[in-house]
């Protein structure tokens, strides 16, 4: 998809960060957006941004998480737009804690969102993506969707999946020719309020953190690359179709490092960790 105009994209978590920045360029490009989040003021104020740029907006309160809801948007979307072109699966949230002591409806809250509402949310649109005649799904990973580092499987869990699930997806359409295709994203640190909206048990108090309660505005000290400029290279990224995109310094760093070594990377990022742990 080499031009926007006209189109029409669907965005979840679209109320902040990446998400709203992706509105916000499809709308100047003069892409028509159907946009969802859970959270009401920041979705109305992605909206109003949106509409400046005098494309049609539409929105919605989804929970990601739930099928129904998600399969009754992606209807509502595409009669209200009277078709759909994109789907950016990006809501996603974070877990801090041990897998020995990660609770299990913890667990569950993260793959309800970060992984099952990809699923959802391809599965949905992708009818509607098909019946337009071209289409992409666009589904954000992570850099932790790439590698793994302790304190963190259970997000671990969810990106490894959602990459899983897409680079078979992308394989799956270029073999039946719908004229839909599928981006699997990979964003390194990205300025978002991710890490302090996220969970954090006290468990990982002197694995990677002295105290837990603080561990979110440490962490965001990691976060080197703005949302605007994530969503830039996430739109190039479709419009070359790539079959992936690293977004972010820190992810093509990493990306790199576990190519060269698959194995030894833990141990970089072992020690890195309780480097790391020495000032939080």
């Amino acid at each position: 998809m080499k031009d926007f105009s006209g189109r029409v994209a669907a965005i979840t978590g679209a109320g902040s960060g990446m998400g709203r920045t992706l509105a916000v360029q499809l709308a100047q490009r003069g892409c028509h957006l159907a946009l969802s989040d859970v959270n009401p003021e920041g979705l109305a104020g992605t909206a109003e941004l949106a509409r400046t740029h005098g494309v049609t907006v539409t929105t919605a309160i989804v929970d990601v998480a739930d099928r129904q809801a998600m399969e009754d948007w992606a209807a509502s979307s595409a009669a209200a737009h009277g078709k759909i072109n994109l789907i950016f699966n990006n809501a996603g949230v974070a877990l801090s804690s041990t897998m020995e002591g990660v609770d299990y409806a913890d667990f569950e809250w993260i793959m309800g969102i970060n992984f099952w509402g990809v699923v959802y949310g391809t599965k949905a649109f992708l009818p509607y993506l098909k019946a337009a005649g071209e289409g992409h799904i666009i589904n954000t990973s992570s850099l932790f969707g790439l590698c793994s580092q302790p304190g963190m499987g259970g997000y671990n869990a969810s990106k490894f999946a959602v990459r899983g699930f897409t680079e078979a997806l992308r394989q799956e359409l270029d073999m039946a020719h719908y004229g839909v295709s599928a981006t699997s994203v990979h964003p390194g640190g990205i300025k978002t309020n991710i890490a302090r909206a996220g969970r954090v048990s006290r468990n990982i108090e002197g694995l990677l953190v002295k105290d837990s309660t603080k561990s979110g505005e440490h962490f965001e000290k990691l976060f080197i690359t703005s949302a605007d400029s994530a969503a830039k290279t996430i739109l190039r990224a479709v419009e070359r179709n790539s079959r992936r995109v690293l977004v972010g310094p820190d992810a093509k760093a990493t990306d790199l490092l576990v190519r060269l070594f698959p194995s030894f990377y833990q141990v970089v990022l072992s020690w890195l960790a309780r480097w790391f742990m020495k000032g939080v």
